[in-house]
């Protein structure tokens, strides 16, 4: 049985302002917006963008897609029957006013907090949140799921399914097997197709192109859209008829325009491109195609941080940006020291730099996430020798795999939690053929406020039983680039994994010559006789704080960095084994399938009955969001968690 681990509940409640807010303060759920005009919900709207404004200057979260989808949200809301009626968010980053107008706007103080809600769209939050929300392009399948379940229970009255997806999400390949089975099973799906040319940094490929290009047959699609109401009032179209008729339409229309509309082609009825802005048409189109049969996609385009200047005019710096100064745009990390450490993100892109200098066979990829995984700055000394491929992890892998076939050292950067979509591409595409791919797993163990969707938990699990597969987590900066430098050594084999976590590393000072840290070699940071910690990654910091907390109670820990997961360190292992001491095992990851089994199915190997504590997310359990402190105490895994268990352990093994 899986569960989520979360915190209390957080029902603070802060009631809207009403002169402030004079019209979203009025709303308990959708059902009110419906009794409304349409000057109200034009003053709804502007309400809910300096809400956004004001909350999320204090309590960040994802702000630009949000701003850009308000008159979007409303305008679904207000024409269908939520929650009976289905909208299915693809990725979510765009769904805070969704959260407004279904009641959680005196709530909303306590987004991506600890016990608060949720950044992203949860059934176990809402009954109007009808899917999971934070892995791009599954919102197509899923609505689709949805509308043929509802026919095959023969509901009545009809229940009407919205899936809303981003113009990078689209991109995505799970995204195209959606359109391709939605034409296919003819369902009653409404697609809307928010398109803003913008993902969280630049859009990239032909479809982004395409998208950006339709626009030029918005006559034509006006007189059709136009056309097609008067012969369906008319009883000139059915649909026994309709499939010839959309064929012969598209056809007749690319002989006109000498273009093609690649959702026509899939034979599903396109409208658009219109103003995701004008809150009137949009209605107006919704109730005109509704009730239509069959699949159709509702082309909008919008504006990223449409209503705040700094927003439209930065729009990638502006999906996330953090605390800022709601008159002035003023972004808070501005400001910041500039001798902090430097994030994990930023030694990995400066260090991939320093050794593409060197070795021209390195080159970079990433899955959309060039600015958050630091791609960028290869990009910037190396753009020939850099790949953006979109929302396309599985793609990434394998493409990955190619360039490694012909002799290049691909450097795939994406995120723990995205990496997994690519898993089979890993073992048939790079590990079956030994190929020197080298995944820099950014953003594993707990990421924090994003929550269950995010975080990194699973890539030491999902990784460890690959034949072949090298495993590594630097516990700081500087080990980070030593095994940066050591996964492009020449002869090094087979596929290689690092994994680091978000945010600012412990190294202020990390600018230290590079050097080889040999496959399956740990290291012993500190003397013990009692205990032995095993710790593999940042998390090693904690554990040596528990490891002195430890000495203070009159106990000696032996404190190892184990470096590698695969191939393990035997001989760090057999020293142990033959000290007789008992082991805690740390890791910022599942306890099932990382550190603490390969450990344990060790000992086990070798015949040693040594007591074990392992000291992870416990398994069978989802993590809930809150800040990386909040949830390491949550799930027992910071220094006091560690030390409990050192203590545990003695005493245990001593009875």
């Amino acid at each position: 049985m899986t569960t989520t681990l979360s915190a209390s509940p957080n029902d603070s409640q802060q009631p809207l302002d009403s002169g402030k807010y004079p019209v979203l303060s009025r709303i308990g759920s959708p059902a009110d917006l419906r009794t409304m005009s349409i000057e109200e919900l034009q003053t709804l709207c502007s309400d809910i963008r300096r809400f956004l404004i004001s909350e999320l200057s204090h309590n960040p979260g994802h702000f630009g897609s949000s701003m850009g989808a308000v008159e979007l949200t409303v305008a679904l809301h207000y024409v269908f029957n939520t929650p009976y009626d289905r909208i299915v968010w693809d990725v979510g980053h765009q769904a805070y006013g969704h959260k407004l107008l279904t009641g959680r706007a005196s709530r909303f103080h306590t987004n991506r907090t600890l016990g608060g809600l949720s950044g992203f769209p949860t059934p176990a939050e809402s009954e109007y949140d009808t899917f999971s929300a934070g892995h791009a392009s599954n919102s197509i399948s899923a609505a689709l799921g949805m509308a043929v379940a509802s026919a095959l229970k023969n509901e009545t009255p009809a229940r009407q399914v919205v899936a809303v997806i981003g113009d990078a999400s689209i991109s995505g390949g799970l995204a195209f097997e959606g359109l391709n089975n939605a034409a296919n099973a003819k369902s009653n799906v409404l697609i809307i197709l928010n398109d803003n040319d913008m993902s969280i940094d630049h859009n990239v490929g032909s479809l982004n192109s395409y998208l950006a290009h339709i626009n030029t047959s918005k006559g034509y699609n006006a007189l059709r859209y136009k056309t097609y109401n008067f012969m369906r009032s008319a009883h000139l179209i059915s649909e026994k008829n309709r499939g010839r008729i959309l064929r012969f339409n598209n056809s007749l229309k690319s002989l006109i325009t000498k273009e093609q509309n690649i959702f026509e082609g899939l034979d599903i009825r396109y409208f658009g491109p219109f103003d995701g802005h004008d809150l009137p048409r949009i209605i107006r189109v919704l109730n005109d195609i509704k009730e239509m049969d069959g699949p159709r996609i509702l082309h909008l385009r919008t504006k990223k941080g449409h209503g705040f200047i700094p927003a439209e005019a930065d729009p990638a710096a502006w999906h996330a940006p953090g605390r800022f100064d709601p008159a002035t745009g003023k972004r808070s990390e501005d400001t910041a020291p500039k001798d902090c450490p430097p994030k994990y993100q930023e030694v990995f892109g400066e260090t991939l730099v320093e050794l593409a200098r060197n070795n021209e066979k390195i080159v970079g990829i990433t899955a959309a996430m060039p600015s958050g995984t630091s791609i960028s700055k290869l990009r910037q000394a190396f753009p020939e020798r850099t790949f953006d491929v979109g929302i396309s992890e599985g793609h990434a892998v394998t493409f990955a795999g190619g360039l490694a076939k012909d002799g290049m050292i691909p450097y795939v950067a994406i995120y723990s939690s995205f990496l997994q979509r690519a898993y089979d591409h890993i073992i048939h595409d790079v590990a079956l053929m030994e190929l020197p791919v080298v995944f820099a797993i950014d953003r594993a163990g707990l990421v924090g406020e994003d929550g269950a969707t995010h975080h990194g938990l699973f890539d030491l699990s999902y990784l460890s039983d690959i034949p072949g597969m090298t495993i590594a987590s630097p516990r700081d900066a500087v080990n980070l680039r030593h095994l940066l430098y050591t996964s492009q050594l020449p002869g090094r084999k087979g596929p290689m994994a690092i994994r680091y976590p978000r945010g600012a590393s412990s190294s202020a000072d990390w600018r230290k010559p590079m050097k080889e840290l040999p496959a399956g070699r740990g290291e012993k940071l500190s003397e013990g006789s009692d205990v032995a910690v095993l710790s593999l990654g940042p998390i090693a910091s904690e554990a040596a704080k528990a490891v002195e907390m430890a000495r203070e109670k009159g106990i000696s820990a032996a404190h190892y960095d184990m470096i590698y997961l695969n191939p393990i360190d035997e001989t760090i292992l057999r020293e142990i084994a033959e000290k007789k001491m008992p082991v805690v095992t740390v890791e910022d990851a599942s306890v099932k399938g990382g550190l603490g089994t390969a450990v344990t199915e060790w000992f086990a190997n070798q015949g040693f009955p040594l007591h074990i504590k392992k000291i992870g997310v416990a398994e069978r359990h989802f993590v809930t969001h809150g800040t990386v402190k909040e949830l390491y105490e949550l799930c027992s895994m910071n220094a006091p968690a560690i030390l409990e268990a050192i203590v545990n352990v003695k005493t245990s093994f001593q009875k």
